[in-house]
């Protein structure tokens, strides 16, 4: 989670979401290819600003079901609340909003000109947790914008909607940790979530946003993560990074 933020926040950010009465859509977000609008959600005195994306407002593509990208949003959401890193904002599934039921996500407030390609200096062990999660969820849209500095040196990654596809799609700005090992901290992270997604907590908490085939895939790709000497990927092809990159 956050550093400096406990498990409470984030449960208190969860809630929020998903209870406060008043959904006040303030306008579109510019540059996203689905529908995704800036959202101020209010109630009994309190107020936050959000980011909403309806299933109904999800452009179709030829490689993903049709509707199912904002379940994603929380899939990847729920993975890494249970891991611990990397930092994503609370997200949660919203039947009442708007334009029907979407994803609901913490509206982060980050400094515009820092990202993965004007990192500044955070840690180097922060953008390779981000790493190792997008080889997990088998991310096919890791854009160097997805990647938010707040001003407190916060790292938060966001656009989780092209994840957990059953074939190979990891298509990322961060190949420069391609070659290395997992370090044994995440490697003993990666191995509770394998345990708990043989009929436990992850399972159940991911079960209800992902096809049995993708929760299948997923334990397959973390077997693999944990064999011996598993390495991170190397790009294929220019395909390999997606564009444009920020």
């Amino acid at each position: 989670m956050a550093r400096g933020r406990s498990s409470e926040d984030f449960e208190r950010g969860e809630r929020d979401l998903r209870e406060l009465p008043e959904v006040e859509l303030l306008g579109l977000l510019r540059r996203s290819s689905n529908y995704t609008f800036l959202a101020r959600l209010t109630g009994a005195g309190d107020e936050l600003l959000a980011v909403y994306k309806p299933a109904g407002g999800e452009s179709p593509l030829w490689d993903f079901p049709d509707g199912t990208l904002y379940l994603r949003e929380v899939a990847a959401y729920r993975l890494a609340r249970f891991l611990g890193w990397p930092v994503v904002p609370p997200t949660i599934v919203r039947e009442s909003a708007p334009h029907g039921v979407g994803a609901m996500q913490l509206f982060v407030d980050a400094q515009a000109d820092r990202h993965y390609l004007n990192p500044g200096r955070l840690p180097t062990q922060r953008w390779l947790e981000v790493a190792v999660f997008d080889v997990l969820v088998n991310n096919a849209d890791r854009k160097s914008g997805h990647c938010l500095v707040d001003d407190s040196e916060e790292l938060w990654v966001i656009d989780h909607g092209l994840t957990f596809h059953t074939e190979p799609k990891l298509r990322t700005v961060i190949w420069d940790f391609s070659g290395q090992r997992v370090p044994r901290q995440l490697r003993e992270d990666l191995a509770r979530a394998a345990r708990s997604l043989e009929g436990g907590e992850l399972e159940e908490a991911l079960g209800d946003l992902l096809a049995r085939s993708e929760v299948a895939m997923l334990r397959r790709r973390l077997r693999a993560m944990l064999s011996p000497g598993w390495q991170l990927p190397t790009p294929s092809s220019a395909w390999s990074v997606p564009w444009p990159p920020v």
